[in-house]
């Protein structure tokens, strides 16, 4: 068995594998997809370095598509193409890198995720403030790549869902208030208060997505008035900034209406509670499917009164119709994976998964849906497409 030894630290206690994790002899410590126990003998483990198979590495699954497209190129048969084997011979004890972009996304939530169980802890708000830096600065850097990561993310999984919603919710924020040209300031707040607007909730918002059963008495209560809350834990905390603390307040007792005839909280506030319900149809939950971009989309164009809504407009104009990680089908029959946002809001870069035929295809491949016939035609939920995804491949067309 062709092992390969991991960097020390690379993994992180909490974080889903993406291949399985060995000990030096090759004994299976840990399979594909687990989530690593926080003990201290995993963290032990971690800091001196675990193994994994080599074959299961991204760098041997690269050298693998490589060489079976060389041979298709070459009009080789069938047979010998599902032959074909990487010509990759690791040093022995090589490390390997393995802190891809989705592990440091992974990492990054797990941080999240801590810290808002445990708003008391020491040095919260550096913290909170660290973690809210991180994420931006991820943002400007390749904004497409992370609405993929995030949006696709929150589309497959219902465990964290307190973190993974804040997330999504504060980097949907930074987007449509710069859309808006707000002052630095006003999004800084906004931005701010998405991180922090389920502070007083703890992880009710974890136990719900995985509550089969409806509210019950003591959930209702907890989520009465819990934007009140937050911003009051949040005073206790040392936060003194009016408009993040009254835009926690007011993110679920906002009116429709225009936005520029409101003070700066509201419009905040009414901008933050149309961006918390688009993410949240967006995410799946034990009891509900995550709906379609568009559908998503759909839901905030209208206001309370039926009427299109300045705030939830913004927001489609901002990451569009078809956000990237959603997930749509071709005028071919082609069913894809948003992967970059268009100059309109109907016609993003996509990259298709699936034929025509219905059949997988072997590597993803990039459509511009502003030809007639790659245009979109239907916005598909998740669970309409059945499929599993190299995350990282796709991250690499977004760029």
């Amino acid at each position: 068995m062709d092992l390969i030894r991991l960097p020390p630290n690379a993994l992180k206690p909490g974080q889903r594998l993406s291949f399985s994790l060995r000990d030096a002899a090759g004994k299976l410590l840990f399979a594909n997809g687990t989530v690593l126990p926080n003990s201290e003998v995993v963290r032990e483990m971690l800091a001196r370095g675990a193994y994994t198979q080599v074959h299961e590495t991204e760098a041997y699954q690269r050298e693998m598509t490589s060489r079976a497209n060389t041979l298709m190129h070459q009009n080789a048969s069938l047979k010998d193409i599902a032959r074909v084997q990487a010509d990759f011979q690791p040093e022995r004890n090589k490390v390997v890198h393995v802190n891809s972009e989705l592990a440091q996304w992974l990492d990054l939530q797990l941080r999240v995720h801590n810290l808002l169980k445990d708003p008391h802890g020491e040095e919260f708000l550096t913290r909170f403030e660290d973690l809210r830096h991180e994420v931006l600065e991820r943002l400007a850097r390749h904004p497409d790549q992370t609405l993929l990561l995030l949006v696709h993310d929150a589309s497959q999984e219902f465990n964290q869902y307190t973190a993974r919603h804040a997330i999504l919710c504060m980097a949907l924020c930074q987007l449509a208030g710069e859309r808006l040209d707000w002052p630095t300031d006003a999004v800084r707040a906004l931005t701010r208060a998405a991180l922090s607007m389920n502070l007083a909730l703890g992880l009710l918002q974890d136990r719900l997505a995985q509550q089969r059963e409806g509210l019950s008495p003591e959930q209702k209560r907890l989520l009465a008035g819990h934007g009140d809350r937050a911003a009051d834990l949040l005073m206790d905390l040392g936060v003194r900034d009016e408009a993040w603390l009254n835009t926690v307040r007011l993110h679920h007792d906002t009116q429709p209406g225009p936005l520029a005839e409101r003070a700066w909280p509201e419009r905040l506030a009414r901008l933050l509670q149309r961006i918390d319900v688009f993410a949240a149809r967006l995410s799946p939950r034990i009891a509900r499917k995550a709906q379609a971009g568009a559908q998503a989309a759909r839901a905030i164009f209208l206001d309370e009164a039926k009427q299109q809504d300045e705030a939830g407009a913004v927001l489609i104009k901002a990451v569009g119709l078809y956000p990237p990680g959603t997930f749509v089908r071709l005028a071919n029959g082609e069913e894809c994976i948003v992967i970059k946002r268009g100059a309109a809001a109907t016609e993003p870069l996509v990259a298709a998964l699936m034929g025509k035929s219905g059949n997988p295809l072997t590597e993803p491949v990039p459509r511009d849906t502003r030809l007639a016939g790659h245009a979109v035609t239907h916005s598909l939920a998740p669970h309409e497409l059945r499929l599993r995804l190299s995350i990282e491949k796709l991250l690499r067309l977004s760029l």
